[in-house]
Order: C-alpha cells, then sequence, then structure tokens
C-alpha cells in the first residue's frame, strides 16, 4: 500500500461511497429497505492491533449473512467432522436461497454459507445448546471485546415475518432427514443470528481470529480452523459472485445483504466495509469497489 493507512481509507471512501447510488438497500427484508442508503463505513485492523477507520465505522448494522461465518467457526468447534456428513463445501453458482438446487441434490446444501447450508448449521448447533442464540451473541461480544454487541430486534421481527422462502428451505431439509430439530425452532435461530447488529469496527475486531493466532477462549477454536475457513470465503463468501471477487479483490470475504463485507489478509489485517445499496447477487457495491479500491492501494 502506497500511502499511509488514514489517508489511503479516505480516498477510497471519497471515490468508493458516490457508488452506491447505482443500487438499492435490500427490499424484501423492510426493516432493511429503511436503512439510509447514503451511509458508507469502513474499518481496518492491522495484526498488530492498529485500529484505522473512515466514515460511520462505529454505526451498528445487520450484519445478516456475515453471521454464517460466525456461525460456522462455532459448528467447526463443537461439531467438527460430523458436519460436512450434512453439508458440502462446493460453490452453488446459484442464487443463495435456491430451493431447486437443495431438491435436486437430495437435501445436501452445497455449502455453508447460501442459506441452506447456514440452516444445517443453525441446527447443529441448535441440537447442542437450545440456547444457541444467547451463547451465539455472548461470543461476538467476546471477539469483538464489546458488550454492546446484541441482536436488532427490529430486523429481527421483519425476518420472520418474511421468512417464508427459508422456513420451505427447514422443511425440506427436514424431510430428506438433515435437519434434527424443529424447522420453526432452527429457522428462528437462524433469523436471530442473521438479525446481529455490528458496526464495521467491531466486526473487524471479531474477525482477528481469522487473521492471527488469538491467545484467549473468544475465539472460536483459537483460530485453529481459520484455514479452511478462509477457502470457504474465498470460494463460496460472496454467493453466485464470488469468483468475481477472488478474481478482482482476492481476499477471504463473506458478505451480507445488510450492506457489509468482511475480507481478511491472513496475517495482515481484517477490513470491514458497509454501505447498504447493493447489486443483483446481493452484496454491497460500494463495499466491494472500497475492497478492490484497498488492494490496489487505492486506485490511481
Amino acid at each position: 500500500m502506497t500511502a499511509p493507512m488514514q489517508t489511503l481509507l479516505d480516498q477510497i471512501a471519497a471515490k468508493a461511497r458516490p457508488l452506491a447510488a447505482e443500487g438499492k438497500p435490500a427490499q424484501y427484508i423492510p426493516a432493511l429497505a429503511r436503512v439510509d442508503p447514503t451511509k458508507f463505513g469502513m474499518a481496518l485492523i492491522t495484526a498488530e492491533g492498529e485500529e484505522f477507520t473512515v466514515g460511520d465505522a462505529d454505526e451498528p448494522f445487520s450484519i445478516q449473512s456475515i453471521s454464517k461465518l460466525f456461525s460456522l467457526a462455532l459448528a467447526m468447534e463443537w461439531v467438527k467432522e460430523e458436519l460436512w456428513d450434512r453439508v458440502d463445501r462446493e460453490p452453488s453458482g446459484m442464487r443463495f436461497n435456491s430451493l431447486i438446487q437443495l431438491e435436486t441434490e437430495h437435501g445436501k446444501p452445497r455449502n455453508p454459507f447460501i442459506n441452506a447450508g447456514a440452516i444445517v448449521v443453525a441446527d447443529a448447533l441448535y441440537h447442542r445448546r437450545p440456547n444457541i442464540e444467547w451463547g451465539f451473541r455472548n461470543q461476538m461480544r467476546l471477539l469483538a471485546r464489546d458488550e454492546a454487541v446484541t441482536y436488532d430486534l427490529e430486523v429481527h421481527r421483519s425476518e420472520i415475518a418474511t421468512g417464508d422462502l427459508n422456513r420451505a428451505i427447514a422443511f425440506v431439509l427436514k424431510a430428506y432427514g438433515n435437519l434434527r430439530e424443529d424447522p420453526l425452532d432452527v429457522t428462528r435461530a437462524y433469523f436471530k443470528f442473521c438479525s446481529m447488529a455490528m458496526s464495521a469496527r467491531q466486526l473487524a475486531r471479531a474477525a482477528m481470529f481469522l487473521v492471527a493466532p488469538q491467545e484467549n477462549d473468544a475465539a472460536p477454536a483459537h483460530g485453529q480452523s481459520a484455514p479452511r475457513l478462509h477457502a470457504l470465503m474465498r470460494t463460496c463468501g460472496l454467493y453466485d459472485q464470488s469468483g468475481e471477487f477472488a478474481f478482482q479483490v482476492g481476499l477471504p470475504g463473506k458478505s451480507g445483504v445488510g450492506g457489509g463485507i468482511l475480507a481478511v489478509d491472513p496475517g495482515k489485517y481484517a477490513v470491514v466495509a458497509w454501505s447498504p445499496p447493493l447489486d443483483r447477487y446481493g452484496n454491497s457495491i460500494a463495499a466491494t469497489a472500497a475492497l478492490e479500491l484497498l488492494v490496489q492501494g487505492g486506485g490511481a
């Protein structure tokens, strides 16, 4: 990177933020549709612990599918190799909430980052601990080093009210014997994970176990699963735009329809960019551009 980090982030924000006008916030979840589309925040934390931010980096937003990264990390620690009997590790090539692919492949989700796979992960966690909603919240508080981290109840209510397709996915999984608990209980837990509200700074802190080994009990598997998580982030982390993101940005990443994208450069830094307007794949337009500019050193 050719400029001091704070100057670089300021330059990136100036270039990326206007691109948000090309998209819209997620419309199918009412609470997300009402989010201010002009918001933009970015936070980067180095392996040495230095923190750099720009814009609305301390404003909480709904992390949505970024939560799948952290629930998967827990499942890999608790369930271990048994998890992979229930979910594959391949890119889907289809919409993240596809029922067609799930039924075609007899109830085994293509990967843990599409909705069906994340619902299986939620089932595995719920089966082990029925109060997993609070365990997951506490885990995120530990990772972010912030007791203020919690769920956005308005978003959670919106998720429940509009979540029929995800409930249908859960019932298909149950029909194929790939869900142990009640589909309605599991989807409630899944919706709760997705409604977690965190700022870009908090999320970047929470992702540090993916950057460097952690010396405390907060980190899922103390970072031992990090290389496998990196691989899944590279191949599946941005749905059916994962290949393009890998080509243009080159970092392991995970996006959410709340407008956030988390990425890591192992051994160097964790970074989160947030801007609510999305492209047709469900990924933030300005956040994607910001991360591409970051790896380019700010662009020309």
